[in-house]
C-alpha cells in the first residue's frame, strides 16, 4: 500500500513517518475569489491528472482509495482512464464538492453517513474507518497515562487539530476554577495561554495527543467539535455535547453531530449558544443512568469494522 497527495499538506509529512511510501503532486484547493491564487489552483488542476497518472503506472496499484477533497480527484480521474479500480471516501454528512466532481469515476463510494439521493448501489454507507490508536483502552490506564485523577468524573474537551479557540475559552471560564477533572486538549495555538490560566488540582492541559483512544477512555463525558472524530468518541461508547464548527462548509459539523443526537447518543449546542454547555455538562455528570443510556446509544451507532468493511470492498471490486 502506498499513498499520494500533495506536498503542501500534513500527508506529507505523516505518511513518511508512519512507514509508508508517499508519492507528492502538485494540487491545491480552489479559493473562492478570483485572483491570483484561482488561476494557479487551476493550472495545477489541469497538470495533476498527469502527474497521478505517471504515479499509477509506476506504481501499478490494483485498486485506487480516494480519500475525499480535491487532491483525491486527479488520482481518482487518472486510475479511471487507465481501467484500474477506483473508490472513494467520503467522511461528513454533506456530500463535497470535490467528491462530486470525482464520484462519476469511481465504481463504489463508501459514505461515512446517509446522504440524500445517493442512494445507488454505487453508495455504501458504512462509518468512518478508526485508527488503531483512537481504540479504546482500560479506564484505568488512561486516566494513568494522562495524570488525571482515578475516581470520580472526567470531561475531556476537544477542538479540531489546530484547536478551537471557542472551545478552549468556554473550558477556561467554566471548569478552570472548580468542578470536574478535565482533560483539555488546546492544540498547539492556545496551549500556553491555556496552561497558564489555569493550574488547579485535576485540570490536565496537553496541546495534541498521539493516544486519542486513551483520551476517549479517560472520559465520562466527551466536549467536542463535530468533525470526523465524532466516530471515534462513537466507537469509545462515551456521551457527547457536540459544538459544530460554525463555517464549516455547507454546515456539514452540523449535520454530523445530529446524526448522533439522533441515535440518542450526544447532545449539540450551537456555538452561538455555547454559554449553555456547562450547564449542560453539569446536568448530565449528575445523571449517571442517562449517561450510560447515552454510551449504549453511541456504541449501537459506531462503525468500529468500517476499515474492514472498505477493505473487503476493495479486494471485491479488484477481483469482480
Amino acid at each position: 500500500m502506498t499513498f499520494a497527495g500533495s506536498p503542501d499538506r500534513v500527508e506529507a509529512r505523516l505518511v513518511p513517518d508512519a512507514g509508508y511510501e508517499f508519492d507528492a503532486f502538485r494540487i491545491s484547493g480552489f479559493p473562492r475569489k478570483l485572483g491570483l491564487r484561482f488561476v494557479r489552483a487551476l493550472g495545477r488542476a489541469a497538470t495533476a491528472p498527469a502527474a497521478c497518472a505517471a504515479i499509477i503506472r509506476r506504481r501499478r496499484p490494483d485498486a485506487v482509495l480516494g480519500g475525499g477533497g480535491y487532491v483525491a480527484g486527479p488520482m481518482v480521474l487518472a486510475a479511471s482512464l487507465l481501467r484500474i479500480p477506483t473508490a472513494l471516501t467520503e467522511a461528513d454528512a454533506h456530500f463535497g464538492l470535490a467528491n462530486r466532481l470525482a464520484a462519476p469515476f469511481a465504481r463504489r463510494v463508501y459514505l461515512a453517513y446517509p446522504v440524500e439521493g445517493r442512494t445507488t448501489s454505487r453508495y455504501n454507507v458504512v462509518g468512518r474507518a478508526i485508527p488503531e490508536r483512537s481504540r479504546s483502552i482500560a479506564t484505568a490506564e488512561a486516566r494513568a497515562f494522562f495524570g488525571l485523577p482515578a475516581e470520580g468524573p472526567v470531561v475531556l474537551i476537544a477542538g479540531a487539530m489546530a484547536g478551537a479557540h471557542a472551545l478552549n475559552e468556554f473550558a477556561v471560564e467554566t471548569f478552570g476554577a472548580d468542578g470536574p477533572a478535565v482533560l483539555h486538549i488546546t492544540g498547539d495555538r492556545d496551549f500556553d495561554e491555556v496552561a497558564a490560566s489555569v493550574s488547579r488540582p485535576g485540570y490536565v492541559v496537553v496541546p495534541t495527543t498521539d493516544r486519542p483512544g486513551a483520551a476517549y477512555s479517560a472520559a465520562d463525558l466527551v466536549i467536542a467539535r463535530a468533525g470526523s472524530s465524532v466516530w471515534e468518541v462513537a466507537a469509545a461508547g462515551k456521551p457527547a455535547i457536540f459544538v459544530p464548527y460554525p463555517y464549516a462548509t455547507a454546515d456539514h459539523q452540523a449535520k454530523n453531530a445530529e446524526h448522533f443526537v439522533r441515535a440518542g447518543g450526544a447532545v449539540m449546542v450551537r456555538e452561538a449558544q455555547l454559554s449553555e454547555v456547562g450547564d449542560r455538562a453539569k446536568e448530565l455528570l449528575a445523571d449517571p443512568s442517562r449517561l450510560t443510556t447515552m454510551a449504549a446509544a453511541m456504541l449501537a451507532a459506531a462503525r468500529p469494522d468500517a476499515a474492514d468493511v472498505i477493505a473487503e470492498g476493495l479486494i471485491a471490486l479488484v477481483r469482480s
